[in-house]
């Protein structure tokens, strides 16, 4: 049996609002789709922090139930969140095993944690991680330029990942979208 993994995961801030998508599918292995519609993006600490992940399932849960802890500890500073999480998954022998990563934003800040200790602010506003990311960052970075007053984040990032799901065969149509400060 292969690991299950989770794909792909899309998040902007746009015209002062913010939304994360992330598509259903859970895949086994490189060859068996698992599950359709696995709901990978969740809201933390009282809705407001969205998080969303792409990896391993059983390690991204490990992880969303960390940083939510982190969050509580830190009453809601994303970033120090963030940074202690990424502190302790790197130092610690048993958490650097997990293959996951996360996309973690508020009203304010979006960030990508990883397990090797990045804790990364992008300049654009726009991260993606998971096998579809680098087509989802694609699509999202032209709608964010050349669509932008048009559409709005929750918009732009359904759209980032439905082309990333025409392209990608681990990422599916089955997409939930979150997003704060509408």
């Amino acid at each position: 049996m292969g690991e299950i993994h989770a794909t792909t995961i899309f998040a902007i801030q746009h015209k002062g609002k913010s939304a994360m998508a992330g598509d259903g599918q859970v895949t086994l292995g490189n060859q068996v789709v698992m599950k359709h519609t696995a709901k990978k993006v969740r809201r933390l600490y009282n809705g407001q922090v969205l998080a969303g992940f792409a990896g391993s399932v059983a390690d991204a849960f490990t992880l969303f139930e960390m940083f939510e802890a982190k969050l509580m500890e830190y009453d809601g500073n994303l970033q120090r969140a963030a940074v202690e999480l990424a502190q302790q998954w790197r130092g610690d022998k048993m958490l650097r095993r997990l293959e996951a990563m996360l996309l973690v934003m508020n009203e304010e800040t979006l960030l990508l944690v990883s397990g090797t200790g990045e804790v990364i602010e992008p300049d654009d506003g726009i991260l993606a991680i998971g096998s579809g990311g680098n087509f989802a960052l694609a699509a999202g970075r032209a709608l964010k330029q050349y669509a932008g007053e048009t559409m709005n984040a929750k918009e732009i990032a359904n759209a980032a990942l439905t082309t990333a799901a025409d392209i990608c065969v681990f990422t599916n149509h089955q997409i939930i979208v979150e997003a704060l400060n509408e």
